[in-house]
């Protein structure tokens, strides 16, 4: 088995596909349209799975916002320089709302940003994380 992706869903698919291409530097990979059930999807990455994971972005029609729930947590993405990363992303209009530092009562660096639907992403510093993002 392997994780291919994850669905997320939002009130502005051009607005979503942005944030994750400007600010954070991923690929749009491809995209779809269901006018039977009124529905648009893009996916986006660093690269195509199998051998990246994929995010993908569901846009039901007519539908401006969704809840989050409590259930939800983040996505986290590894890069080599969480400041750096964080500089780069802010420059770009993106949200930190969770500056670069180790974690609580640990070692590893992280921060968090929100992405214009609500949605937390982490960053984890990681030396070989470079690779394939944007967030060098």
């Amino acid at each position: 088995m392997r994780f291919l992706h994850t669905m997320l869903r939002v009130g502005n698919l051009q607005r979503s596909i942005d944030f994750y291409t400007k600010v954070l530097g991923m690929k749009l990979l491809r995209t779809s349209e269901n006018p039977d059930y009124k529905y648009s999807l893009a996916f986006i990455g660093y690269g195509n799975n199998p051998e990246h994971a994929e995010i993908e972005l569901t846009y039901n029609w007519g539908v401006e916002s969704y809840d989050i729930g409590t259930a939800y947590g983040h996505v986290a993405l590894g890069v080599p320089d969480v400041y750096a990363a964080c500089e780069k992303i802010k420059a770009s209009g993106g949200n930190v709302t969770r500056e670069a530092g180790p974690v609580k009562g640990g070692t590893t660096v992280i921060a968090f940003v929100t992405d214009p639907d609500g949605y937390k992403i982490e960053l984890i510093q990681r030396a070989e994380s470079g690779a394939g993002t944007g967030l060098r």
